[in-house]
C-alpha cells in the first residue's frame, strides 16, 4: 500500500485545477523532508518548471496555497529552493498508523507466480563448516526469505562437493591413522572428526615434504630447477604441487584412492559413504543451530558428469568448437571475456561443464524462473562466464540468473587456513557468541529469575542474533571483520541492540494490559518523534522490495537498526504509559506495537529470532 497516495492524489488535482496539467500519481515524486527544514514530505517541483513555464518559487507558492485550502491532510506548506515542503495534519498520521496496523501482511508483496531457486552453503565434505560458510549461509537464507516476501515461490538448495582429491585426503588419513574412530566412539561431531583427519593429512604431507627437501633427490631437484637469484624456501613453496603429484608417497596414495573411487572400488566407496554420512549429520546439526534448511541438495558425485549433452548441443549449433586434441572450448571474446575450456581432450568435464548441466537439471526439476548463486567474490568471473554460456544456449531462465557475490570474512586476528587447522569452526563461533551473550546477561542480571530453560533459549536467541546481524549488516560485496565481543554490544549497531528495542516494546504492551489497539481517534498534537517512527514504518515495504531487487539483506538490517534507534529515543523522551490522556496513551501504545511488529518481521527476513525478554 502506498500510504502517500492521498497526498499524491491531492497534488494531481492541484496541477489540474491550478495549471491545467493532466498527470498521474505514479509520476509524482515525494521525498521525506530533510530534518533541517520544516515539514514532513517534499514535492520535487523542477519536473514541472519547463512544462508550466513558471519558476519553482511561483509554482510552489500556488500549489502550496491550493493544498492548504483543499487538502484535508495538509496543514502547512513552505517553498524552499525549488522544493515544496508540506506539513501533514494529525488526521494523516492517525490514518496512516491505522492503515499499517490493519494490514497483516504489511511489507509483503502479492504472489508473482514465479519460482526462484537460491543456492547457498555449498560445503566440502572434507571439513566442517567455518566462519566463511556462516556468512554465505546467512546471506543466502536471508535472501531466500526476502524474495519470498516479494512474492516469489522460493526453493533453497545447496551443492555439496563430496568428491575429489581433498575428500580422499581425509579418507586416507582416517584409514592410516584413525584406528576405527567414529563420532560415537570419540564424542566428536562427525564433520569435525573428518576435518581433523584432513588437517592430519596435510601435516603428514608437510613433514614428508620438508624431509624430502633434505634428501639427495630433493637437493638435486633444487640444483637443477632453481632460477637465478631465487631463494630455496621460495622455490619449494612453488614446487609443492609438483612434489605432491610426482614424488610424494602419501600424495600418490591419495591420488590412487581417487582413481579407485572413480572406478567404483567397493571398499573405497563404502568408506566414502561412511565418512560422508558423518559429515552430513554434523552439517545438519549446524544448519539446525543456525535455523536454516534446504528443500533439495545436489551432489558433485552425481553432477560432475552433467553438462556433456549440453556441450554436444552447443557444438551442433556452432556455439562451441573443438580443437584437434579433442578438447571443446567456447569463445567469449566478443562479450569481453576469454576463451574457456568446457571438455578436456580426454573427454572429462570441468567445473563449468558441471555447472551448465546442474543449472539445466534444476530447471528440469523445478521449472524455475530465476536462480541465485551465493558464492564468494573469488568466483565472480566464473559466474560471468557461466551466465553468458547459458544465455547463448538459449536457456529459458538465463535472464534470471544472479551471482550473490560476497567478500571474505576475517577475524581480528587475520585470515584463516583450512589446511593448517586455523579455521574457526562455525559451531565454535556459535558457542562463543552465545557465551559472550551469557556473560553480559549475568552482569545485568535481568533474566536471572526466569527458569533455566527459558534463560538458555533467550541467550541462544541473543547470541545467534548478534552473530547473524553482524554478518548481514555489511553490504555483501564488502569484505568484513567479525568480532564476537563487538557483535553482542547492547549499545552499538548490533542485533542485541535491535532486540532490546523489541523487548522494551513487549514490556510496554504487557504493562498496558496486553492491548496495543486502544481507541486513539481523538488524539491530536502528534509529536515529531511519533512522526519519525511512522515515517520509518511507511518505508518498510519499499525497503523489502529494494532488498529483494538488489539481493541485499543489509538494507533490511540497517533499516531495523535505525527504527530501533529511533524507538529507543522515543521511549526515553516521550511519556507512553503515563501519557497526559487516554487518546495519547492508546496512540503511543499502538505505535509501539506496530514498531515491534516491523522489527520482528525485519528480523524474520534476516533469519533472526526475537526474544520477549532480555
Amino acid at each position: 500500500m502506498d500510504h502517500l497516495i492521498g497526498l499524491k492524489e491531492d497534488f494531481v488535482r492541484c496541477l489540474a485545477e491550478c495549471f491545467g496539467l493532466q498527470t498521474d500519481t505514479s509520476e509524482i515524486l515525494i521525498n521525506e523532508t530533510r530534518r533541517e527544514f520544516a515539514g514532513d514530505f517534499t514535492f520535487v517541483l523542477f519536473t514541472y518548471v519547463k512544462q508550466l513555464k513558471k519558476s519553482p518559487a511561483e509554482l510552489g507558492t500556488i500549489a502550496g496555497d491550493w493544498l492548504i485550502k483543499n487538502s484535508s491532510i495538509v496543514d502547512a506548506c513552505e517553498v524552499v529552493q525549488g522544493f515544496l515542503n508540506v506539513t501533514m495534519s494529525d488526521a494523516f498520521w492517525l490514518r496512516t498508523l491505522n492503515a499499517i496496523s490493519s494490514e497483516p501482511s504489511f511489507g509483503e508483496s502479492p504472489a508473482t507466480g514465479k519460482k526462484v531457486m537460491v543456492e547457498f552453503a555449498s560445503p566440502n565434505t572434507n571439513k566442517p563448516l567455518h566462519l566463511g560458510h556462516i556468512r554465505n549461509i546467512l546471506l543466502g537464507w536471508s535472501c531466500a526469505r526476502i524474495l519470498e516476501a516479494n512474492g516469489y515461490q522460493v526453493i533453497t538448495t545447496q551443492v555439496i562437493n563430496d568428491r575429489g582429491i581433498a575428500i580422499c585426503k581425509s579418507m586416507l588419513a582416517w584409514q592410516k591413522f584413525g584406528n576405527g574412530a567414529t563420532p560415537a566412539s570419540t564424542g566428536i561431531k562427525g564433520d569435525h572428526l573428518v576435518g581433523d583427519y584432513y588437517v592430519l593429512f596435510e601435516q603428514t604431507f608437510r613433514e614428508e615434504y620438508e624431509a624430502w627437501q633434505r634428501t639427495k633427490e630433493g637437493i638435486a631437484v633444487w640444483d637443477k630447477s632453481k632460477k637465478a637469484g631465487q631463494e630455496k624456501e621460495d622455490f619449494f613453496k612453488e614446487y609443492k604441487n609438483t612434489y605432491f603429484n610426482d614424488y610424494s608417497r602419501i600424495g600418490g596414495e591419495a591420488r590412487q584412492m581417487l582413481l579407485d573411487w572413480e572406478a567404483g572400488k567397493p571398499e573405497v566407496t563404502a568408506l566414502w559413504k561412511q565418512m560422508n554420512s558423518w559429515v552430513y549429520e554434523g552439517f545438519d546439526q549446524t544448519y539446525t543451530h543456525l535455523g536454516v534448511h534446504f528443500d533439495c541438495a545436489y551432489y558433485e558425485s552425481e553432477t560432475y558428469l552433467l553438462g556433456k549433452k549440453a556441450i554436444e548441443k552447443g557444438l551442433d549449433q556452432g556455439i562451441f568448437y573443438r580443437l584437434e586434441d579433442g578438447s571443446v572450448w567456447v569463445n567469449l571474446e566478443d562479450a569481453g571475456m576469454d576463451r574457456k575450456i568446457l571438455l578436456r581432450s580426454d573427454g572429462t568435464s570441468v567445473y563449468m561443464t558441471q555447472d551448465i548441466g546442474t543449472a539445466q537439471k534444476r530447471y528440469a526439476d523445478y521449472g524455475i524462473d530465476r536462480m541465485v548463486y551465493t558464492v564468494a567474490d573469488e568466483q565472480d568471473y566464473h559466474f560471468k562466464v557461466l551466465f553468458e554460456i547459458l544465455r547463448r544456449l538459449g536457456e529459458p531462465y538465463a535472464a534470471g540468473l544472479h551471482h550473490l557475490s560476497y567478500g571474505m570474512v576475517e577475524l581480528p586476528t587475520g585470515r584463516m587456513k583450512s589446511r593448517e587447522g586455523t579455521v574457526v569452526d562455525a559451531d565454535d563461533l556459535i558457542a562463543e557468541v552465545i557465551a559472550e551473550a551469557s556473560s553480559i546477561a549475568e552482569e545485568r542480571g535481568e533474566i536471572a529469575a526466569l527458569p533455566a530453560a527459558e534463560q538458555k533459549n533467550i541467550l541462544r536467541q541473543i547470541g545467534l542474533g548478534a552473530l547473524k546481524f553482524f554478518m548481514i549488516r555489511i553490504q555483501p560485496r564488502k569484505r568484513m571483520i567479525f568480532d564476537p565481543k563487538e557483535s553482542v554490544d547492547m549499545q552499538g549497531q548490533t542485533g542485541p541492540y535491535v532486540q532490546n528495542a523489541y523487548v522494551r516494546i513487549q514490556s510496554v504492551i504487557r504493562k498496558s494490559g496486553g492491548e496495543a489497539t486502544g481507541d486513539h481517534s481523538e488524539y491530536s498534537g502528534v509529536e515529531d518523534m511519533e512522526k519519525v517512527l511512522i515515517r520509518q514504518l511507511m518505508q518498510f515495504p519499499s525497503v523489502v522490495r529494494e532488498a529483494g531487487d538488489n539481493y541485499d539483506p543489509s538494507a533490511i538490517a540497517n533499516f531495523a537498526y535505525v527504527l530501533a534507534r529511533d524507538y529507543h529515543r522515543f521511549y526515553h523522551d516521550v511519556r507512553i504509559l503515563n501519557a497526559p490522556d487516554t487518546n495519547a496513551r492508546n496512540f503511543r501504545i499502538t505505535l509501539s506495537g506496530e514498531v515491534g511488529k516491523v522489527l520482528k518481521k525485519s528480523f524474520y527476513l534476516l533469519g533472526i529470532e526475537m526474544p520477549d525478554r532480555m
